[in-house]
């Protein structure tokens, strides 16, 4: 099962022992808009590169097609 990026997101805070409250803070955004984020799971890919700065992580995003058709 994938998990989504907020829970993702959560998964690294709780390894880092760090708040949401905490993370808000490190990216210049406020406790409430990022609660939202998490919540809804809708971050642009500047936010995650921020996010993955702030947690000191690299962030990996990948298009990754389930079904490629052959080429002959």
């Amino acid at each position: 099962m994938k998990l989504s990026m907020s829970k993702k997101i959560r998964e690294l805070l709780k390894d880092e022992n760090m708040t949401i409250k905490e993370l808000s803070t490190k990216i210049g955004r406020t406790n409430q808009n990022m609660a939202n984020k998490l919540k809804r799971d809708n971050f642009s890919v500047n936010e995650l590169i921020e996010i993955a700065t702030a947690l000191e992580c690299t962030l990996d995003i990948n298009f990754i097609k389930d079904n490629p058709k052959k080429m002959d």
